[in-house]
């Protein structure tokens, strides 16, 4: 048996967040979807399973749904799908639109019943609550029979961590329901959960496309290959996804720390599918004023997106360069006076630091 299992696509999902971006972020999510099948179709699997959460909710457009079932509609073998806390089966919900029984080769598994599937059995784990404490597959009876036993659940594998108790799902799940393969959603980030033998009988796919910053292993679809009854699976991810989303945090010691960080961004490859959130900390001097500027026009016209937090980028305590330039008078003044706090280490430091780069700040935009 070999299948292709995916999950947590969020079609419909905003973006917002990356703001003119979002909408390329959103055309890519469908594109890693044609992707997705294309392999499929290439690999010769004999179906997918879709473990929840393909809409980001219930209320997307009604067109959307209908683009996406015609996206899966071209695979050549059967696509199961079930619910998961994004799209829940409840009145209205997105799995009630016309397109999925149109389409001969999607199945909506709505009920907690076992699927006969070529070559085995499927037990389907729908979500009908956005939030609950019950234990998705705690239906299936763990019994052992001739034909390979899968599973596909939507929640939570119990120590990752979680903000409410959310679908809960033991780390040994696959082995309690006597499953060869548990197929899960609601994660993100590929991972996979040996039993006690060592073996991967449990896995999340995670999503198919990278959501946001700091995802790590996101992007993919898993290959299951299942020799029979018992037999260990064989797990190989595919990469779907192709935007990168990178988070660098960087210190700044010393001049000519920015040249060497700017050098380093105008490396990266294909920055037009690569979000960037670039932190700096550390200190920052006057005669590096020209090259912070040239850093901040590279990340705003280079990368599909880019922002850079420099709250924590401090006004070198030692550098008198900029306050001389200061017109003398009562800004001089109060720049010499922060400074000799900034260095003093007493209990006010910090925050003299703080009121010098603010200073700092407003210095530079009068003398552009």
């Amino acid at each position: 048996m070999k299948f292709l299992h995916t999950a947590d696509w969020q079609i419909g999902m905003k973006a917002d967040f990356v703001g003119r971006a979002g909408q390329r972020v959103r055309d890519e999510r469908i594109s890693a979807g044609r992707r997705l099948v294309d392999s499929a179709n290439a690999e010769q699997v004999e179906f997918i399973l879709i473990t929840g959460d393909l809409f980001e909710d219930n209320a997307v457009d009604r067109v959307l749904i209908q683009k996406i079932a015609d996206v899966l509609a071209r695979f050549q073998g059967p696509v199961y799908l079930i619910p998961g806390n994004h799209d829940p089966v409840v009145p209205g919900c997105v799995w009630d639109h016309p397109a999925w029984r149109s389409a001969g080769n999607l199945f909506i598994l709505i009920e907690e019943k076992p699927v006969e599937i070529p070559g085995g059995l499927l037990f389907p784990c729908p979500v009908r609550d956005k939030y609950s404490r019950k234990d998705p597959k705690a239906w299936i009876k763990g019994e052992r029979g001739k034909e390979i036993r899968l599973g596909m659940a939507h929640g939570n594998v119990e120590g990752l961590f979680q903000d409410q108790l959310d679908h809960p799902i033991a780390r040994d799940a696959a082995q309690r329901a006597g499953l060869d393969y548990l197929a899960l959603g609601h994660w993100h980030s590929t991972a996979t959960y040996p039993d006690s033998d060592g073996i991967v009988r449990m896995a999340y796919s995670g999503t198919h496309e990278t959501t946001r910053f700091g995802e790590r292993e996101s992007g993919n679809a898993l290959i299951i290959d299942i020799g029979g009854p018992g037999s260990s699976p064989k797990v190989k991810p595919i990469r779907t996804g192709v935007l990168t989303w990178l988070t660098r945090e960087q210190e700044i010691h010393a001049p000519g720390d920015l040249g060497k960080l700017r050098q380093d961004l105008e490396g990266l490859t294909d920055p037009e599918t690569l979000l960037l959130d670039l932190r700096l900390k550390g200190l920052t001097y006057s005669v590096e004023k020209d090259e912070l500027r040239h850093l901040e026009d590279l990340i705003a016209s280079r990368f599909l997106y880019a922002r850079m937090d420099s709250s924590e980028l401090l006004p070198s305590p030692e550098d008198n360069q900029w306050i001389e330039a200061l017109p003398p008078g009562i800004l001089q003044e109060a720049a010499a006076r922060l400074q000799k706090m900034a260095l003093s280490g007493g209990q006010n430091a910090q925050a003299a630091s703080r009121a010098l780069l603010e200073l700092y700040t407003v210095a530079g935009e009068v003398n552009r």
